[in-house]
């Protein structure tokens, strides 16, 4: 995999390079440090190599260094907001809060199952047979057999989470992918799982692979770990007989009223926000 570090206005992994921004290039934080050698030794366990592509030298001894001295940055913490990616109405992504989401048919079973599953978990097929088949166009074709192990997490107030949902629908009903015009105007959202970060840490499956916020090995149990789950309200007689008794109470409706992707996102995010904090520190049970 070739990560390229650049001023870029956004992060993803795309036809086998992952482009990296960073919060004021060309300057690198030790977390930024941390998570590019969480993302060296994901890949080093699965047998992949990594090259770096940098045109600011300053940017390379860094990362060099840390390579060597991997304890100068181990102990860096997670900011409470990151701005390598801005796409959202905070300008950055909020670190308190992940989620998943799902469409609306698919939040049946996970709802009424109880529990998030991994596209290795749901399909009873293998990573590398799910990563030839290209079940959905939304999937990059050269993503690796194990990313299909692992449910993905992302941060809270993330509009890129709705914005596949749609993609996915989309493909299935229209076969195109959404329209700018799509996300701002007829936008249909999924249902969002939120979790706690520090929550999630804790997770006997928790693997931080350098490019996601966290993800999941295998399963994610709700009951144990959900913090709130959001809908629309116009799909809540139709989700409502899915919902078990037991997580009810973190199963909210809100109306869309028309929101665009980014108003959607952030008005979800504000809610969460808005809900009382538990006393606890660790996961419900």
């Amino acid at each position: 995999m070739k990560v390229n570090i650049a001023k870029h206005y956004g992060m993803i992994i795309w036809d086998g390079v992952y482009y990296y921004p960073l919060s004021n290039y060309p300057r690198i934080t030790p977390w930024e440090l941390k998570k590019l050698l969480a993302f060296v030794d994901y890949e080093k366990q699965h047998g992949r190599e990594t090259e770096f592509i940098c045109e600011d030298s300053t940017i390379m001894n860094a990362i060099n260094d840390a390579l060597v001295f991997p304890e100068t940055v181990k102990d860096a913490t997670l900011p409470e907001k990151l701005i390598e990616c801005t796409h959202c109405k905070q300008r950055g992504c909020m670190t308190n809060f992940l989620c998943h989401a799902s469409t609306i048919e698919n939040a049946k079973s996970i709802l009424s199952g109880g529990r998030l599953l991994s596209a290795v978990k749901l399909r009873g097929k293998t990573g590398a047979e799910i990563a030839a088949s290209q079940l959905s166009a939304t999937y990059d074709p050269q993503d690796p057999a194990d990313y299909f192990e692992h449910i993905m997490l992302a941060w809270g107030n993330c509009p890129a989470v709705d914005n596949l949902v749609m993609q996915r629908e989309m493909l299935r009903k229209f076969n195109r992918l959404p329209t700018a015009n799509d996300l701002e105007n007829a936008l249909e959202p999924g249902v969002r799982y939120y979790f706690r970060y520090n929550d999630i840490l804790h997770h006997p499956g928790y693997v931080f692979d350098g490019y996601h916020p966290a993800k999941i090995k295998d399963e994610l149990v709700l009951h144990d770990y959900l913090y709130a789950c959001i809908a629309p309200a116009h799909r809540k007689e139709e989700l409502a007989k899915y919902i078990p008794a037991k997580l009810a109470s973190r199963v909210y409706f809100l109306e869309q009223d028309g929101l665009s992707l980014l108003d959607w996102a952030e008005k979800v995010y504000s809610f969460i926000c808005g809900l009382p904090q538990p006393d606890t520190n660790s996961a419900q049970t």
